[in-house]
Order: structure tokens, then sequence, then C-alpha cells
């Protein structure tokens, strides 16, 4: 979605709560919308189309646009790509991390090469966290790179903050989704017993496959968390 088209459906929303339009009342025209906020008619639908992906407006061809009930925001929704530190102190808790390896490979293992659809010859760095919630482990997170895009975040050799962040500002990587599978690791998985503090402790997998604004696959996760900590969701639309 474009800086306009953000723009547009921020002043929409405001619109909407301004003048107090109630779900299931019907917004102007898209004409009038367009003059209104002074764009055209291409950025004001890529505006109402974000809306009504969000479900805050109803499009009914031939009809208009309409208000709704703004649907309730889940924390851990599985719909948004949040970071292992978004998800920690979003839940209340303070987030520390322990830095546990960087390494650099002069080949990419077979199966990580064919997730990112990469050569087998493809130099690769490897970041291993692990993350912490008020001084308790929540998280191990290992994190797979080319060494062409990574290099110039990790060549120090220590890392620590957001590597979302970092791929943005210092490698101009802007990573904007992921398809991820949730899954249950096997039972002698050694990066899982890091997290099994607790006997009431169990730990889900997340593997991820990061995309960029030109869909190229730049990153590779293995995110491992305690399941009394993180709780998922999925939004089920009919």
């Amino acid at each position: 979605m474009s800086t306009k088209q953000e723009n547009i459906k921020q002043l929409i929303e405001e619109y909407i709560e301004v003048n107090q339009i109630e779900p299931g009342e019907r917004l102007p025209s898209e004409a009038e919308l367009s003059r209104l906020f002074c764009v055209s008619r291409a950025t004001l639908r890529g505006a109402v189309r974000q809306l009504e992906t969000e479900g805050k407006l109803l499009v009914k061809h031939g009809s208009g646009t309409f208000a709704t009930c703004p649907l309730p925001s889940i924390p851990s929704s599985l719909d948004r790509l949040y970071s292992i530190g978004d998800m920690i102190r979003s839940a209340g808790l303070r987030e520390d991390e322990q830095l546990e390896s960087i390494k650099r490979m002069t080949v990419c293992p077979p199966d990580i090469a064919e997730r990112m659809r990469f050569s087998e010859n493809e130099p690769m760095i490897v970041l291993e966290r692990t993350r912490t919630a008020d001084g308790e482990a929540v998280a191990h997170s290992i994190n797979w790179m080319p060494e062409t895009l990574a290099g110039s975040i990790l060549d120090e050799g220590s890392f620590s903050g957001s590597l979302f962040q970092s791929l943005e500002l210092k490698a101009g990587v802007r990573i904007v989704g992921a398809y991820s599978e949730l899954t249950v690791p096997s039972h002698d998985d050694a990066h899982m017993t890091r997290l099994l503090k607790h006997p009431q402790a169990t730990v889900l997998l997340l593997k991820q496959l990061h995309y960029d604004e030109l869909n190229r696959q730049v990153l590779y996760s293995l995110d491992y968390v305690r399941s009394d900590i993180f709780h998922f969701w999925v939004r089920r639309t009919r």
C-alpha cells in the first residue's frame, strides 16, 4: 500500500469518526470522496479496499460503501506479521535477549536453499538468539540470511535489537510479509529444550519465510516459542 493511499485511508477513518457515521450508514459516493480529499479515484479505491480488508467498510457494488462495526484487535493474530519482540511487549513483559551465535556458512543447507530458492553455493549467515521476558527464556530464534544481504548488519560479530529494523535501516530491505507454518517440534529437538523451564511449558515452532517489497525471499526463521506465554489466533471469514 502506497504512502498516499495510507494517508487517504486515515482521512476516511477520521471522516467516519468526525461525522459520526454509524454502522450500516452509507458514505458519500466515490466521486464525492475523491473531490473532498483531492485525490484520484484510483488512490481512493486503494484506500477503500484496504479498509474493506480490515473489516472497517463494506462495499456493495451498485449500492455504495457502508460503515461497519470495527472488528476487535486480536493480539498475536497470525494474519499480521509481528516480530518476537513485538509479541513480548504486547504481552506487557520486559523484553531482553541473549546472543547465542553468529555463523558464516560457505554453503546453504539443501532444505534452506530449497525454501529460499537459492543455490546451495549461496554463502549464508545464521543468527541464533534466545529471547527473554522478565528474565525468563520464552523464545529461541534461528535466522538464515544470504551473506550479501546480512553482511552489512552482522560484520562486527555481535547483534541486538530488531532484525526487521536493522535490515531496513542498514541493508535497505523492508520485510512486508511472511509465509508461516505453525508446528509442534519433535520431542528430541535440542532447540526446544532451552525453553522447557517449567513442567507446564510446551513449545510451538513457527517456520517462517519472509519476503520483501519485490517478493524476494530474504530471511528464513525458525522461531521456538513457549505456548504458555504466546497465544496465536486466526480470524476466519466465510
